[in-house]
């Protein structure tokens, strides 16, 4: 009889520590993805002040689009990288701010022709979709924790060792519009 309740003890004690390693790995690659988004969206704040001069040149009288991406910007510096609501909001006014000084582009024909404008915009696109694509493997890894944490019988482990649940990185309804296009 005590070796079948050493046998459960020891059970349980396996199963515990197979749980708690779970839960640390899951939380573990949230924070790496959060990292991974912090990193992107710094990579397209240092893209915007040379994006910015170089649209500066072709159209000077453009100034509330340009002050509007570099309000987005220093919005953008400014927001703590720990918080993913303030990110988000901060990602997303940086985003409208950029398809404004996007559109600058048609009304100047030049400024389209522009190789320096090109490849700003270029690298620029190519940020968004690693920006895109690390947002998307964030949301999966908050995912996988957020399962973990509720699932039984890991939630009781997660309760009692004060595993909290992650918040998605969401866009706002804004970006969830279809644009409008018209020729």
């Amino acid at each position: 009889m005590i070796w079948i309740i050493l046998g459960v003890i020891a059970l349980l004690v396996v199963f515990a520590i197979v749980a708690y390693n779970g839960l640390i790995r899951s939380r573990n690659q949230v924070d790496n993805a959060w990292s991974q988004i912090d990193v992107q969206l710094k990579r397209r704040i240092d893209l915007i002040p040379n994006l910015v001069e170089t649209v500066k040149g072709y159209a000077a009288h453009e100034k509330e689009t340009l002050e509007a991406v570099v309000n987005a910007r220093n919005a953008a510096i400014a927001a703590p990288s720990s918080d993913p609501h303030a990110t988000a909001n901060a990602d997303n006014m940086m985003t409208g701010a950029l398809k404004q000084l996007f559109a600058l582009s048609e009304r100047y024909p030049d400024l389209k022709a522009n190789q320096n404008f090109l490849a700003l915009q270029e690298e620029l696109t190519a940020t968004e979709g690693r920006v895109a694509y690390a947002r998307q493997f964030y949301n999966d890894s908050v995912l996988t924790y957020n399962t973990k944490l509720q699932t039984f019988p890991t939630v009781l482990f997660a309760a009692l060792l004060k595993f909290t649940k992650r918040d998605y990185f969401e866009a706002d309804a804004a970006d969830r519009q279809v644009p409008k296009v018209q020729f």
